[in-house]
């Protein structure tokens, strides 16, 4: 019988990494499940709540028992220092960045799952934690914006006079520069998108919003659907256009990523200068160095009247349904490595525990972070 512990974040952190409910199945599958004390309280929900669903709730030391320890994100000092090697910890490490913490875990012996590595595979996709939040992520940066602009995102014919629509620039259309294109022109905004994959284009069109093309893009099929490094030719032509096309728009949202990369820079100084008073920039890259050169990570400043946001957590700002898609990811990777009987299984001829696995027997063994290490 698996003991499944879940961790109380701490910090800015708002989401818990299991629901009640998700504890519920996992306790009908055989599973014991305790809960840190007033785990999900930030995500709205009560320790009762986890005690109805047969969990139990207990302190820290109790958690860091369990076989199976689970996070959302980073682990804290404390809880680094009492993972041993009979352990597995689940969390979402940005592994491919975070080289210290993968390289500390390896040290203690524990066997880590990463679950922003999982393969990006049709099989996988219900565990899918990176698109999960960044859906989230897409939506809540449009309303952040839409509360920082000092005008109306949609257009309204009054007896005041015409109200013109809101024009807004997406940098990146994967998932959440997706989700931020549908919720903008659900407020009744105009947009245009730009992307270095071709692919995106049939997807940006399909949301009713204009896709900015730049010529000579590389795009790699084998990234995963991820963007690549682009050639410092087609960065200067992508820089003039994304200049060109800012300087027109009222927000501005920066969504564009390369995993176990530095941001790319799309927004440069002189392009800041030339956006109107009043603009909104919402950075979703602001860990990774921000799409915008100005941003600073975790700050609202202000540069020549315009408003530049770098968060990159922004899903930890809807707790109650971040946790909830959250939880049931975890929930369906748990079923990969315990059985029906409630038994850990680490099945490593599996391409998703596999590829997911950061750390066992001292090593780091996943590939994709080895490289990003330079191992």
């Amino acid at each position: 019988m698996t003991t499944i512990g879940v961790l109380n974040e701490t910090g800015v952190e708002r989401r818990v990494a299991i629901t009640p409910e998700i504890a519920g199945q996992l306790v009908k599958m055989g599973a014991v499940v305790i809960v840190e004390d007033n785990a999900g309280f930030n995500a709205h929900h009560a320790n009762s709540e986890y005690e109805e669903k047969g969990a139990k709730i207990g302190n820290l030391n109790e958690v860091m028992q369990a076989q199976v320890v689970i996070g959302v994100g980073q682990p804290t000092d404390n809880v680094l220092a009492m993972l041993n090697k009979e352990q597995v910890f689940i969390a979402n490490l940005n592994a491919l960045a975070n080289k210290e913490t993968a390289t500390k875990l390896a040290e203690r012996g524990v066997t880590v799952f990463s679950l922003d590595i999982i393969p990006r595979t049709t099989r996988a996709q219900a565990m899918d934690v990176l698109s999960s939040m960044a859906t989230i992520a897409g939506y809540k940066a449009v309303l952040v914006a839409a509360g920082h602009l000092p005008k109306f995102f949609p257009m309204f014919m009054t007896a005041a006079g015409t109200v013109t629509p809101a024009k807004v620039l997406v940098l990146g259309a994967g998932v959440a520069g997706l989700q931020a294109i549908a919720t903008a022109r659900r407020l009744g905004a105009v947009v245009e998108a730009f992307d270095v994959r071709a692919a995106a284009k049939e997807e940006v069109l399909s949301l009713g919003a204009k896709f900015v093309d730049v010529e000579g893009a590389a795009d790699d099929k084998s990234a995963g659907g991820y963007a690549v490094e682009q050639s410092e030719e087609f960065k200067k032509r992508q820089e003039a256009v994304v200049q060109e096309h800012a300087a027109k728009a009222d927000v501005v949202i920066c969504t564009a990523q390369i995993p176990g990369r530095k941001a790319p820079v799309l927004l440069r100084s002189a392009t800041v200068t030339q956006m109107k008073p009043g603009a909104v920039v919402i950075d979703m890259a602001a860990s990774t160095g921000g799409n915008c050169v100005l941003t600073q990570n975790n700050q609202t400043i202000y540069q020549n009247g315009v408003c530049i946001i770098g968060d990159s957590n922004l899903a930890a700002s809807l707790p109650t349904d971040a946790s909830k898609m959250f939880a049931k990811n975890v929930h369906n990777f748990l079923k990969l490595i315990i059985t029906k009987e409630g038994a850990l299984n680490l099945n490593y001829n599996d391409d998703i525990v596999a590829g997911t696995c950061l750390c066992r027997d001292g090593q780091i063994v996943n590939e994709r972070a080895r490289n990003a290490y330079g191992l």
